[in-house]
């Protein structure tokens, strides 16, 4: 063999390992690419899971929240209806305790009355506590009117309370009704 012939033999079998070398690099970053393809995916299911697991978490908590709202003032409407008998109750005392005759019969309402505001206590209702010389709150109050205040610092306060408001559990089922001075 000549040189020549030595010369290309040799070239051949360099530029065939180089090929070779390339091929390999080439399946390695294919490989690589791969790798990192179905990590990138991976990542994303991950994102995707932890993000739905969060909201089915958030779903859970507010389904709680409201079941235990729902509870706690399931009873609402029938307090509503029990409310003008509770009123009636408290204007008949204030008439049977001017008839002095009637003692007896004023002991008998008064044990119903008190029986009543027991069981409906019992089921988380409250009378909210407004006093005269209160200050007037729009958001805890209703003004049904407003009269000249009799003095100065009465302007803006209750004067008068013609019906009680009441409380069931935290929320407000009925508001006070107020007369306020102007």
């Amino acid at each position: 063999m000549s040189k020549k012939d030595k010369n290309d033999i040799e070239n051949e079998q360099v530029e065939s390992t180089q090929a070779e070398t390339v091929e390999v690099e080439e399946q390695v970053e294919e490989e690589q690419t791969k790798e990192e393809k179905l990590e990138g995916e991976l990542k994303q299911e991950k994102d995707k899971f932890l993000r739905l697991f969060a909201e089915f978490e958030n779903y859970k908590r507010r389904t709680a929240k409201e079941r235990i709202e729902l509870f706690s003032t399931a009873s609402e409407d029938v307090m509503k209806t029990l409310l003008p008998v509770l009123d009636d109750f408290e204007r008949a005392l204030l008439h049977i305790e001017e008839d002095k005759e009637a003692e007896e019969l004023r002991k008998g309402v008064l044990l119903i009355y008190q029986k009543l505001i027991k069981t409906l206590e019992q089921k988380g209702l409250k009378p909210m506590e407004v006093d005269k010389g209160d200050v007037f709150n729009a958001d805890n109050h209703e003004a049904i009117t407003q009269i000249p205040a009799p003095s100065d610092d009465m302007k803006g306060k209750i004067i008068d309370i013609v019906e009680k408001g009441y409380v069931l559990g935290e929320k407000i089922i009925r508001f006070p009704k107020v007369v306020i001075g102007q």
